[in-house]
């Protein structure tokens, strides 16, 4: 017979891997997690470790790569941050149980978007995941956090979905193929996780929500089948996906709830990332906005604190019952950090409680931070209704604090599998088992002493040794006497060795004590794992008022450190800030020239012009960051401000080419802008940064001005809208309600002074050439510079080359006299050349390019001047 191709254990790995293709797997081998062929070819690559061989398939070596299990979250990382899932195969059976291999099953696959550990988790950032699904042309979002518990949907215009994924931060996105291809989505982005269409179905999605939260409809999560059945089928399939990785679905998700687009100040994806929320614009952690202001005790805070600013509220209850807990939290801040910097990640402990993977040590930083809890407490007189609701959340931790210290020892092992991890007294059986390992010696001392008493033999002992264990030991002379209940175990030349029933129950229960307690200590510790459960509402409660006292004191520290203001909501349009700051610039050097802002329902667009490096940039966002700050119930950096209604804000700020997409700059400006004009309310707030700058100049000037009036006659935003075209100052002159403003500088022959005051009226000129020189400009470049500029300031002047975009248009009576008197119509005085009129005649205004014009334009004055010239000679 020929010899079998797979070894038993290769048998049962390749059935195991069968069931996870997608995914690379860990399968434990004593102490180390093996990876085999093509899995250990990738996972070589991918972690630097070594790829080895042993044994053959079908005449082939066999390729393997393992890492030491006690070392597996750092690489379970690394692979995650790739964006690799991962199938961890534990051995389940009692080894030598049975002739085959010992038994094994997959017990967790770690996924981007499930993680729970927080050895893989970045502190102070959720991790989240989301589904999309696409049914009928109606687009559904839904995510969840394992972590907070957090699980929402909604549903959004397919247009939108970039901008609400910007928003989540998804480290994680489940979506069909088919819904893939409908959607402008990179294929390749390593955060998607492709499943079947049918795992988006909105009725299977209807009887995983209800089975899930024990519920007869879903009309309590504001759901109903037939009006949101996409954000239903995307629901349904997060929770599968949460089961089918996780084995189990964790009892500790919130209530499903439909957001609603009134919840929250939109923002699109260029906006945030404009606004360097909590990442710069060249992808650095810092400095944004969320690295300035947390300040935060704990990383709940920090976590809390980075989603409040991508969520700014848009209900003005919300916005003031914040403001007035940070208000009320100002005298007793220094209280509040002092008690919060001894508080753990309650939350992440709670997700791993959750999904039963929480170690000792996570249950003895719960027992203290729930006992320090449950003992704060804060003035009455200095609270506000908020503050009372937060901290009505502590006290019923308690219990569970004190349960933990009945159960857990004051500093535990790291690992179960150590022990020393339930505490002295808690269990009667673990005590006894403790005390055979610990005191085994006074049990034989005492049974030597009853033994010489019962028998009167002098020379008996009471020993034990490897080989033979406990036994009773008598002299060669007393052995004749020995009772009738001794078992001759052992004899020796001097002696004999005895057993009795007494001893070999000892003997049993010591040589098993150690391993039963290891045994008993597991059970103990997963049934208060149980117990855990029941009480996550508790603690997911008590997390998050945590967190919020957290963030609420940081922004207090802003208010009395550095001289933040409240601001004040009206109910008509405004946007007045008095000696504003950008809150990261400020934070970033030594002064900082604060400025004002004014935009009303009379003055809706302001024309901004100034030197480049002059602070437009600046001083747009700070206006945007002060409005996004004000709305998250936070001070902000000025000496007041008060605000009307707000809907959304949006930016046009920079650009860079999208390649992947074949986009230029130009084009993802255009994009952007038209995203922006589609959108924006009289209630929105709209950056604009010299737009149109990416093509000719007639071109761009054409295109900034229509921008501009369409924003003024059609979006009615509150504008800001910095260029160097200066023929844009002038819009004023048509429209009343666009003003113009500008960054003042000083020029000293041809150096250049900023000085970064906003002031009224448009600028005198665009110092380009005194910045080319801060850049480092050779002085060669710098004075032909000079010379083009010059020689092109004197052709303009005399030319008049430059269209006059803001000349009073004639109307359609006046542009017909112009055309005949220019034809020679109704006027012998004037005679059109042959060839002239041939030229006319073939010209198509709008079907021309800028080029085609132009060339136009120097082909009829050149016929022009042959004519005249003609004349002349004749």
């Amino acid at each position: 017979m020929s010899k079998p191709s797979l070894t038993p254990m290769m048998t049962q790995y390749m059935a195991i891997k069968a069931d996870h293709q997608d995914k690379l797997l860990f399968y434990r081998m004593g102490d180390f997690y093996e990876l085999f062929l093509d899995d250990a070819v990738q996972a070589a690559r991918l972690l630097d470790i070594t790829l080895t061989t042993r044994g053959q398939i079908n005449g082939e070596p066999v390729k393997m790569a393992g890492v030491p299990y006690h070392a597996v979250e750092q690489y379970l990382a690394r692979l995650v941050k790739l964006g690799k899932s991962v199938a961890i195969c534990e051995q389940t059976g009692e080894v030598g149980a049975g002739k085959g291999p010992v038994e094994r099953k997959v017990v967790r696959i770690v996924t981007p978007g499930t993680l729970t550990d927080s050895a893989l988790l970045e502190d102070k950032e959720t991790n989240r995941m989301v589904a999309v699904s696409l049914l009928k042309k109606q687009l559904g979002v839904a995510w969840l956090s394992l972590q907070s518990g957090e699980f929402r949907c909604k549903i959004i215009a397919p247009e939108a979905l970039p901008n609400e994924l910007a928003r989540l931060q998804a480290a994680e996105i489940l979506i069909s193929d088919q819904t893939l291809e409908k959607l402008n989505l990179d294929e390749q982005n390593r955060k998607l996780t492709r499943l079947h269409a049918w795992q988006f179905a909105a009725d299977t999605g209807a009887r995983l929500i209800q089975r899930y939260f024990g519920s007869q409809d879903l009309r309590a999560f504001g759901l109903q089948i037939g009006d949101h059945d996409a954000a239903i089928g995307a629901a349904g399939a997060l929770l599968n996906y949460v089961q089918q990785t996780q084995m189990q679905l964790p009892k500790h998700l919130d209530s499903l709830t439909l957001e609603q687009e009134t919840t929250y100040i939109g923002m699109d994806a260029a906006t945030r990332r404009n606004l360097e929320i909590t990442q710069t614009l060249n992808g650095h952690k810092a400095p944004t906005l969320f690295s300035v202001l947390d300040t935060c005790a704990t990383h709940m805070g920090s976590r809390l604190l980075a989603q409040w600013l991508h969520q700014p509220l848009r209900r003005r209850g919300q916005i003031v019952a914040r403001q007035q807990a940070v208000a009320a939290l100002s005298s007793q801040r220094e209280q509040i950090v002092t008690m919060l910097n001894q508080v753990a990640d309650i939350e992440r402990i709670a997700a791993r409680i959750a999904i039963g993977s929480a170690r000792p040590r996570d249950l003895s930083a719960l027992r203290d931070s729930l006992a320090i809890l449950s003992a704060f407490s804060l003035q009455e007189s200095d609270q506000s209704s908020l503050v009372q609701t937060l901290l009505e959340q502590f006290p019923p931790a308690a219990p569970i604090a004190r349960q933990l210290s009945k159960a857990i020892m004051a500093e535990p092992a790291v690992w179960l599998r150590d022990g020393g991890v339930i505490n002295d007294g808690f269990d009667a059986e673990l005590d006894e088992l403790r005390r055979l390992q610990n005191h085994g010696d006074e049990f034989l001392q005492q049974l030597e002493s009853r033994e010489r008493e019962r028998t009167g033999l002098s020379s008996l002992k009471v020993e034990f040794n490897r080989v033979h264990g406990f036994y009773i030991e008598l002299s060669k002379l007393q052995s004749e006497q020995a009772p009738a209940d001794y078992q001759r175990r052992q004899t020796l030349k001097n002696a004999e060795r005895y057993v009795t029933p007494e001893l070999k129950a000892f003997e049993e229960k010591v040589l098993s004590a150690q391993q039963n307690a290891l045994a008993r200590e597991k059970q103990l510790y997963d049934a208060l794992l149980l117990q855990l459960q029941a009480e996550l509402p508790v603690l997911q409660r008590c997390a998050r008022a945590a967190a919020s006292l957290d963030v609420l004191a940081t922004l207090a520290k802003y208010a009395d450190e550095e001289h933040y203001c409240f601001p004040e909501f009206v109910n008509y349009p405004c946007l007045q800030i008095s000696q504003g700051r950008h809150p990261v610039v400020a934070a970033q050097v030594s002064q900082f020239t604060a400025n004002d802002t004014l935009l009303d329902d009379k003055r809706r667009l302001m024309l901004l012009t100034g030197p480049n490096m002059g602070g437009k940039s600046t001083y747009m966002r700070q206006v945007a960051l002060i409005v996004l700050l004000a709305h998250i119930g936070a001070p902000v950096p000025a000496a007041s401000c008060t605000l009307g209604e707000f809907d959304q804000i949006f930016t046009r700020i920079g650009a860079s080419d999208d390649l992947a997409g074949n986009r230029s700059t130009f084009m993802v400006e255009m994009s952007e802008t038209a995203y922006i004009l589609h959108h924006a309310t009289e209630r929105s707030l709209v950056l604009m940064d010299e737009v149109g700058r990416g093509t000719s100049t007639f071109d761009g000037l054409a295109l900034a001005q229509a921008i501009a009036e369409h924003l003024l006659q059609k979006n009615r935003s509150y504008t800001l809208f910095a260029t160097h075209y200066f023929e844009l100052t002038r819009l004023p002159e048509q429209y009343a309600h666009a003003f113009n403003m500008h960054l003042s500088a000083l020029e000293q022959g041809q150096d250049i002074v900023f000085l970064h005051h906003i002031e009224p009226g448009p600028a005198s000129k665009s110092y380009g050439i005194a910045v080319a020189k801060l850049a480092g400009l050779p002085v060669r470049a710098l004075n032909a510079a000079y010379r083009h500029l010059q020689t092109l300031e004197q052709h303009a002047s005399r030319d008049q080359a430059q269209l006059d975009m803001f000349q009073t248009q004639t109307t359609e009576q006046e542009s017909d006299e112009v055309t005949q008197s220019y034809t020679g119509k109704d006027n012998p005085a004037v005679v059109m050349p042959a060839d002239l009129s041939v030229l006319l005649n073939a010209l198509n205004p709008d079907e021309l390019t800028p080029k085609a014009a132009l060339t136009a334009i120097y082909d009829l004055v050149h016929c022009w001047q042959n004519h005249l010239s003609n004349q002349t000679i004749s």
